[in-house]
Parts: C-alpha cells; sequence; structure tokens
C-alpha cells in the first residue's frame, strides 16, 4: 500500500458559521468512506498556516485516492493537492 498527503484548504463560501464545519465534515467522511473503500484513513491534522487540514491515507488503488481528493473538493468546498509519501527509511534505502 502507498501512503499519500492530501493537503486541504477550505473556500471561505463553505460555511456561514465554524459549527456547521462539524456537519460539512461528517458528510465528506460518510461520502468517502461510502464510495472509496480502497483508501484508509490514517491520520488528520487541522494546520494553521498555507494549508487547513492534512490527511494522511494508505491505499493500493491511486484511483481511489483521486476520487476521495475529488469528493473533499466538490462536498467540502476545497482545493486539494494530493502527495504521494514514501517513508524515509525506505527512500533512503533504495539509493
Amino acid at each position: 500500500m502507498a501512503t499519500y498527503i492530501i493537503l486541504s484548504r477550505f473556500s471561505p463560501e463553505a460555511f456561514g458559521d465554524p459549527k456547521d464545519f462539524k456537519k460539512l465534515a461528517a458528510t465528506v467522511s460518510a461520502k468517502i468512506k461510502r464510495e472509496c473503500p480502497g483508501v484508509t484513513w490514517k491520520e488528520s491534522f487541522a494546520t494553521l498556516g498555507r494549508f487547513d487540514a492534512v490527511d494522511i491515507v494508505e491505499s493500493g488503488d491511486l484511483k481511489q485516492v483521486e476520487k476521495a481528493a475529488m469528493i473533499i473538493r466538490a462536498y467540502g468546498h476545497s482545493t486539494t493537492e494530493t502527495l504521494v509519501a514514501t517513508p524515509w527509511k525506505e527512500f533512503v534505502a533504495m539509493l
């Protein structure tokens, strides 16, 4: 399985009140679980700076990860950037 990092930035139009974000996040999460069963969510972080959220996922199917990112974009009203991540020890070992 490959590891991917999905960086998300929320649109200001995504929700009017920060309390509404909980419902939006639950909706997006449920849709991804239903439609992308090949994606395993490992961890999610709220961040300050250029991105609002960092999600770490694993999947053996790139298409499933792409679909999950598109669901975040469409239903979460966000922009995303997805990176493939290689564990450092594996990266160094292949050099």
